[in-house]
């Protein structure tokens, strides 16, 4: 096997125990994303100098005998809508392509205490605000698995480069589905952390605050190949920021949940079908996981379909208010029109209703932590759907001509 292909714990064990340097692994993955990436645009800036540079450095302290970081020489991507030192937080928006940061955020400076080696930045829609990773100043990232879907967004580029081998760990963040829906049109695994878990924190917006939907709802998390490196890229960008006052030192680990472990099941979303697919996935887990010795049992959960209500009732709102006229001032025609569909098919609400949906949110909250002291792990689906076509455009019949020319290599294991 080729270095690229081993995820971030075996990485890091190697590079541990000197049976590779810090500089293969980023010589490796380098390759890698020079061979493939221009044939699904996940990696939008490559730090080619400074990872190696980087890795250089890592080599080096190893060679002293210093205690060695977790993730000490594995290289990573970050998403474009985060804070890198020296960097452009352009997120997707051609006006924002020179907006450089002055400090890493809180995720990004866990990851490199943690000495991760950055080695660029992935794609995203402009503004983070579609399930397609396509914008004017990047261009569209195609899912490595098939061109005609979608990659998903807003984390798209992330779960791409994860599944080619394009690093190790890929960050990414979600609101309303920008880790699991990637994770789930690539075929790597997604994380979306709880509510404060990993610190959160963009000196270049601190300023201006955030809505209160998005500081509730608003996540830092990982994809990665496996879900051993989940666990470990977890608990590193977890650790404290003081520039996040949400943040809490919550355990890793708590007290084991009561055996044995019961799972509820559900194949069908209520109120809309489901793609057979979708279901008989989530039943062949479950299956899976009775055979390990799990109780699953196909039951709802409170309040899904309200659950649903109720987020595009605060977000909408939000976005009307907030995001909709810089999007309209600096967005790209497709992020425009995708947001004003969406603005037309869920309509803002009023101050009162907007008011009621958050105290109504929280009921929910409540009830579903008491389903989850009978039902502590839940399986359904990310979508109730496959994952949607991307639109044909002439513009990137180039990329996909390159895309048919190394298809067999670009999902080698």
């Amino acid at each position: 096997m080729e270095l690229w292909q081993y995820d971030a714990t075996e990485t890091a064990r190697l590079i541990r125990t000197g049976r590779a340097s810090a500089r293969e692994a980023v010589d490796s993955v380098l390759g890698r994303l020079h061979k493939v990436n221009l044939a699904i645009n996940a990696v939008v800036r490559v730090y080619e100098d400074e990872a190696r540079a980087a890795a250089e450095t890592a080599d080096a302290a190893r060679a002293r005998g210093h205690a060695l970081p977790p993730l000490h020489g594995v290289p990573v991507t970050i998403k474009i809508n985060v804070d890198v030192a020296g960097k452009p937080t352009d997120n997707g928006v051609i006006p924002l392509k020179d907006f450089v940061a002055k400090e890493d955020s809180p995720v990004v400076a866990n990851l490199r205490n943690a000495g991760a080696i950055i080695i660029g930045r992935t794609n995203a829609p402009a503004f983070s605000m579609r399930i397609f990773s396509d914008n004017a100043l990047h261009g569209r990232t195609l899912n490595p698995l098939d061109p005609t879907v979608t990659p998903g967004g807003s984390s798209g580029g992330a779960g791409a480069a994860t599944a080619v081998g394009i690093g190790c760990i890929a960050h990414g963040n979600d609101i309303g589905g920008s880790v699991r829906i990637p994770a789930y049109c690539n075929g790597v695994v997604g994380l979306r952390t709880g509510f404060a878990r990993i610190p959160s924190y963009n000196a270049t917006a601190a300023n201006a605050g955030r809505p209160i939907g998005a500081v509730l709802m608003a996540v830092q998390g990982p994809h990665t190949r496996t879900v051993r490196d989940a666990r470990l890229a977890l608990e590193v960008m977890a650790r404290g920021d003081t520039r996040d006052w949400r943040w809490n030192d919550v355990p890793m680990r708590g007290h084991p949940p009561a055996r044995p472990i019961k799972v509820a099941l559900v194949p069908e979303f209520p109120g809309c079908t489901t793609h057979p697919a979708q279901a008989a996935a989530v039943r062949a887990a479950g299956k899976h996981l009775q055979a390990a010795g799990y109780v699953c049992e196909e039951v709802l959960p409170p309040d899904l379909e309200r659950g649903v209500e109720l987020w595009h009732a605060i977000i909408a709102t939000e976005s009307h208010h907030g995001l909709w006229p810089n999007m309209q001032k600096m967005g790209d025609p497709d992020g425009i029109a995708a947001m004003r569909a969406w603005l037309d098919l869920h309509k803002p609400v009023d101050l009162a209703a907007y008011l009621g949906a958050l105290t109504e949110r929280e009921g929910v909250l409540f009830r579903w932590m008491g389903f989850l002291q009978q039902w502590p792990l839940v399986i359904l689906p990310t979508l109730a759907d496959l994952p949607p076509k991307q639109v044909a455009d002439t513009t990137v019949e180039g990329q996909r001509a390159i895309f048919d020319s190394m298809r067999p290599t670009l999902m080698a294991p």
